[in-house]
C-alpha cells in the first residue's frame, strides 16, 4: 500500500469503485459531493471525512495529494482546474471534458501547477485490446486497410431518468458517457481522424434526452485507413456488442464481446494470439453495465508515475485527442429529425 492520500469529487456509483481501490492501494482522506446523503454514505463506509462543496473542501486544506474528478461530464474541467491550482495531481473521469478548449485548459493548468493530470481509459487494459495493438506495434498486420467499430449497447428511459445524463449541458452526448473509451481505442490503435461524415437521430428517448440515440459515421484517418462508426443505446433490453474490427494487409482480427472483451476472430499471417488471460469483468450498476472495470490497472499506474516516475498510461493529451474527435462527428453530423 502506497502513503498516496486521495480526495473523491462527486460521489456517484462510479466513486464506490474509486474508493474501493484507493482504499486497497492508499488512504481516501475526504469525499464531496453537493448531495450530502450521497457523500455521507461514501465517506462512513471509507472512514473519511465528507464535504459539500469543492470550495470548502480545497479551503480546509487538507493533506492530499491526489483528486479523483467522479461528476458529470460538463464539470470535470471546471473541478479538475480548481484541483490542480490547489496543488493537487488529478485523476479524471472519462470523458475528459466535453470541449476541446476545456481540455487545453486543463493540461496548461496542470503545467503551470506541475501537476499530474491523469485521463482514465481503462479499455486499453483489456487483453484482447492489449494483444491486438501490441500486433500493431510490432507491424506483425502490416499497413491497416480498414475498421469498422460497433457499439450497441442498451440504456432505457429509467437510466435518463432525475439525472444529469441526457442533458447537453453535464452529459454532451452519447458519444461522450458511453462510448468515448471505444473512440480513444481508435486513436490510439489506428490513428488520428482527417474526415468525418455522419449521421444522427433520437429514435427512441425524445422525451428523456437532449440528442441523439443513434448514429453512423464514416471516418478517414490522416493515415489513409478508412473506418466506420455504428452507435447505439437502443439495443432491446440489453448490451449487445461492443466491437473493433480491423482489415489489414497480413491479417484480419476482430475484438468483440459486450466490452471489447473477447477476441472473436483473428486471421494473422505466419501469427496467432493464444493464451490470453480473462480480465476484469464490465462495471455493474444494477440496471446496466458499462465498460470493463480495469480502474485497478488504471491506479497501479498512476501510484508508479508518482512514486517511480513510470510511464504514464494515459496522457492528457489522447484524453484531449478523444474530445477533439468526438467533436468532429458532431459537427460533421446531419442529425434526422424523426416524426
Amino acid at each position: 500500500m502506497s502513503a498516496i492520500r486521495f480526495v473523491i469529487i462527486g460521489c456517484g456509483r462510479i466513486a464506490w469503485r474509486h474508493a474501493a481501490h484507493i482504499a486497497a492501494r492508499g488512504r481516501l482522506i475526504a469525499v464531496c459531493d453537493i448531495d450530502k446523503e450521497r457523500a455521507d454514505q461514501l465517506a462512513q463506509h471509507f472512514d473519511a471525512r465528507a464535504y459539500y462543496t469543492l470550495d470548502d473542501l480545497l479551503q480546509k486544506e487538507e493533506q492530499v495529494d491526489v483528486a479523483a474528478i467522479c461528476t458529470p461530464n460538463g464539470l470535470h474541467a471546471s473541478h479538475a482546474i480548481a484541483c490542480l491550482k490547489a496543488g493537487l495531481h488529478v485523476l479524471c473521469e472519462k470523458p475528459m471534458a466535453i470541449t476541446v478548449e476545456d481540455c487545453g485548459e486543463m493540461i496548461k493548468t496542470a503545467e503551470k501547477a506541475n501537476r499530474r493530470l491523469f485521463a482514465i481509459k481503462q479499455n486499453r487494459f483489456n487483453p484482447p485490446v492489449a494483444a491486438v495493438k501490441q500486433l500493431i506495434d510490432e507491424g506483425r498486420l502490416g499497413r491497416i486497410f480498414s475498421v469498422q467499430l460497433s457499439c450497441f449497447w442498451n440504456r432505457d428511459d429509467a437510466y435518463y431518468h432525475h439525472s444529469w445524463k441526457g442533458t447537453k449541458l453535464l452529459d454532451g452526448g452519447t458519444l461522450f458517457t458511453q462510448f468515448s473509451h471505444f473512440i480513444d481505442l481508435l486513436y490510439w490503435m489506428i490513428g488520428d481522424v482527417k474526415n468525418v461524415e455522419a449521421y444522427i437521430a433520437n429514435y427512441a428517448h425524445r422525451h428523456t434526452i437532449e440528442f441523439e440515440d443513434t448514429g453512423v459515421v464514416i471516418l478517414q484517418f490522416y493515415n489513409g485507413v478508412i473506418g466506420t462508426l455504428n452507435y447505439t443505446v437502443n439495443s432491446h433490453q440489453q448490451n449487445m456488442e461492443g466491437s473493433l474490427t480491423i482489415f489489414a494487409e497480413k491479417g484480419t482480427v476482430k475484438i468483440g464481446g459486450q466490452y471489447l472483451n473477447e477476441l472473436e476472430y483473428q486471421n494473422i499471417e505466419g501469427y496467432q494470439i493464444e493464451h490470453l488471460p480473462e480480465g476484469n469483468k464490465a462495471n455493474n450498476y444494477g440496471s446496466y453495465q458499462g465498460s470493463m472495470s480495469n480502474h485497478d490497472k488504471v491506479y497501479d499506474n498512476l501510484i508508479d508515475v508518482l512514486t517511480n516516475n513510470a510511464a504514464i498510461s494515459t496522457n492528457s493529451f489522447e484524453g484531449l485527442k478523444t474530445v477533439e474527435i468526438i467533436g468532429k462527428i458532431y459537427a460533421a453530423a446531419h442529425t434526422i429529425q424523426i416524426t
